[in-house]
């Protein structure tokens, strides 16, 4: 196996060519130029048009403060997402005058129409970072959809509501930005790390957003003895929460505009160019098309395994809070309101110490092929579960209490490492990638498939649950079964990830022999 320790040659010069060269996405050990002895044969052989990527130095540290940085500005796209729920039903009735059997019905469409559109915009800022640079697309992305954020509470037409949130929809570049971004000041040795702040990240804007839409919705209802008797807050009672995340939002845009680094092409001239040969040096190839890309080694079936792992985590997601709600009778657990937030806290708790604490020597020891491929098999498992504890709550004896809350404990401090997929599955993504000029679409590929899940699926699987309870299909258990169908479809997929990604991956053997099979 090659090693990063290797020896770099001087190129006849005393200086080593390949830390002075095109920098890489260093989480694609893909390339053969991985490798610093190879890089420097390679740069001095000027074949960069063939090997795109050249590699960091392995020894990089990471880029502690950028990292903080580009996480803070990541909370603000999920805290735009999340704050509305609270209150979008209630704003929903009062400002359509609707009956309460079609509340539901828009109040779902606002919050789908939000994913929807990011779906058809992902691709557009991919492709817009990669050729204009990732730090203008984010700031932009920022300032966008802050200002839609802020505004959506001033609402009074549930088509103002529809209109706002599309439009906030539209500024979804920050996320797919963010994360090529972490990417690319990464290394292989580092990535791990930096990929589980940024899901962690993701983790506390999920508890912050719908604490501040709750918390800061109706004030002068709410905490009348500071906001009553105030006519805006009369008048817009929704309006508090949704500026208050707006400001969040700015806060982001400052920091990002004046502390976050441009990522793209960020180069340092070798020891061959200080004679001007830079001036001459061929320009960077252009980002690819999705469809070019679709086509390259290994990405067709990492965006599978990366859809099917975003699937299984927004279906439990979206039927958990149903399935924890429903009665034991009627297939469920029959927790109180108060019940579901403290444990879904404790799960939220348990995934952020699996993505902090556990993932990265796991990444490091195993590979992101074997997380992922362990994170499978564990998932049917994970899933089955939940019917039978039902099955065990439903006995009605103190024993049967005992055990089911003893189980339900375990579940929810390990079936939350499951997670670790979908860091796993984004190093995957960047491993795969064929440049670091097509990264940024690359990503927006896969967001692509997030958002037009994250717009469907809800509905999906909570529509499952309920005929299957209504009809008594498999028993009530409908949606569990087809769930724990996906999750050994995960496990077939995963056993076909390219192998960019495993521990002992050596690119200087298996790049030859893929040019002599061709």
């Amino acid at each position: 196996m090659a090693s990063s320790s290797s020896s770099s040659s001087d190129n006849g010069k005393g200086d080593v060519v390949a830390s002075e060269t095109t920098p890489l996405l260093a989480a694609s050990p893909v390339a053969t130029t991985a490798d610093s002895t190879i890089a420097s044969a390679i740069a001095a052989e000027g074949s960069e048009s063939h090997h795109p990527l050249l590699a960091k130095p392995e020894d990089k540290p990471l880029p502690k403060v950028q990292i903080f940085f580009l996480c803070y500005a990541r909370l603000v796209e999920p805290i735009a997402f999340f704050s509305i729920f609270p209150y979008i039903n209630q704003m929903v009735q009062e400002n359509g005058n609707l009956d309460e059997v079609d509340v539901g019905f828009y109040g779902g469409l606002i919050e789908s129409l939000f994913s929807l559109t990011q779906m058809l915009v992902m691709l557009a800022w991919g492709r817009a970072s990669d050729r204009f640079g990732r730090k203008p697309v984010l700031v932009l992305s920022l300032v966008g959809i802050s200002a839609c954020t802020s505004v959506f509470g001033l609402s009074r037409s549930i088509w103002q509501m529809i209109a706002l949130r599309c439009a906030a929809g539209v500024f979804a570049g920050t996320i797919v930005t963010i994360r090529t971004m972490i990417a690319e000041h990464s290394t292989r040795h580092t990535q791990a790390r930096s990929f589980s702040w940024f899901a962690f990240s993701g983790n506390v804007s999920l508890f912050f957003g719908p604490l501040i839409g709750g918390a800061l919705a109706d004030p002068a209802s709410q905490y009348p003895g500071a906001f009553g008797g105030v006519p805006f807050f009369e008048e817009y009672p929704y309006a508090l929460s949704s500026i208050v995340v707006g400001c969040i939002g700015l806060t982001a845009v400052v920091t990002s505009a004046v502390f976050i680094e441009e990522t793209l092409h960020k180069t340092t001239k070798s020891a061959d160019n200080d004679d001007g040969e830079a001036a001459n040096a061929p320009p960077k190839p252009a980002p690819a098309s999705a469809l070019k890309l679709l086509k390259a080694p290994g990405v067709g079936i990492v965006l599978l395994n990366y859809g099917n792992a975003m699937l299984l985590g927004l279906a439990y997601t979206a039927i958990v809070p149903v399935f924890w709600f429903t009665t034991p009778a009627l297939g469920g657990f029959g927790f109180t309101p108060l019940q579901i937030s403290i444990l879904m806290g404790l799960t939220g708790l348990s995934q952020a110490l699996w993505l902090l604490l556990i993932f990265p020597p796991l990444q490091h020891r195993w590979g992101t092929n074997g997380v992922l491929r362990a994170c499978a098999i564990v998932y049917p498992f994970f899933i089955a579960l939940m019917p039978f504890l039902n099955l065990i709550l439903a006995q009605g004896t103190r024993a049967a209490e005992i055990s089911f809350w003893v189980l339900c404990s375990v579940s929810l401090v390990i079936g939350p490492g499951v997670s670790m997929s979908f860091t796993a599955v984004q190093l995957a993504i960047n491993d795969v990638s064929p440049s670091p000029e097509s990264l940024g679409t690359l990503n927006a590929m896969a967001l692509t498939i997030t958002s037009g899940l994250r717009a469907f699926s809800p509905i999906l699987f909570t529509s499952l649950f309920a005929v299957g309870i209504k009809h008594h299909i498999v028993w009530g258990y409908l949606v569990w079964v087809i769930l724990t169908a996906l999750t050994l479809a995960f496990i077939v997929v995963t056993r076909y990830l390219p192998a960019a990604s495993e521990k002992d991956y050596d690119p200087e053997v298996v790049e030859p022999e893929q040019e002599q099979e061709r």
